[in-house]
């Protein structure tokens, strides 16, 4: 009877161990999008560099899906106003880059919507990139 304790506790120190090891997944609540310089200068194909943060480890996320992009003035109340955004290979790891022509100086909205590999759910962030003459 001893023998078999010992062995459904064994068995459960094992399964215990596996489950620690496991690799634990952060909700898609807990990624954002971050600007790595918020402002450019006014004019046709800047670049405008993003990282994808795990909110919940500090750590850039490197492959993420990007499946919608947009840009346009509505934060300054000129949502009509928006431009063709171009992706661009990343720099570095976790970083996503987009061209776009910045036609007046003013406030510019980045909408963007990503998939992240093995989480449900999308990425959706806003950001206001600052375009100076």
């Amino acid at each position: 009877m001893k023998s078999f304790h010992l062995a459904r506790a064994a068995a459960a120190a094992l399964i215990g161990v596996a489950l620690a090891h496991a690799p634990a997944h952060a909700e898609i609540k807990n990624y954002e999008f971050q600007l790595v310089q918020p402002t450019v200068k006014a004019g046709a194909d800047r670049i405008v560099t993003v990282r994808l943060v795990d909110k919940s480890t500090g750590k850039s996320v490197s492959d993420a899906i990007i499946f919608s992009t947009r840009l346009d003035m509505a934060p300054d109340g000129m949502q009509e106003m928006a431009t063709k955004v171009t992706p661009m290979p990343g720099a570095e790891p976790g970083t996503y880059r987009f061209k776009a022509t910045f036609g007046m100086a003013g406030r510019w909205q980045l909408s963007l919507g990503a998939k992240v590999q093995g989480e449900t759910g999308s990425v959706e962030n806003k950001l206001v990139v600052t375009a100076e003459q």
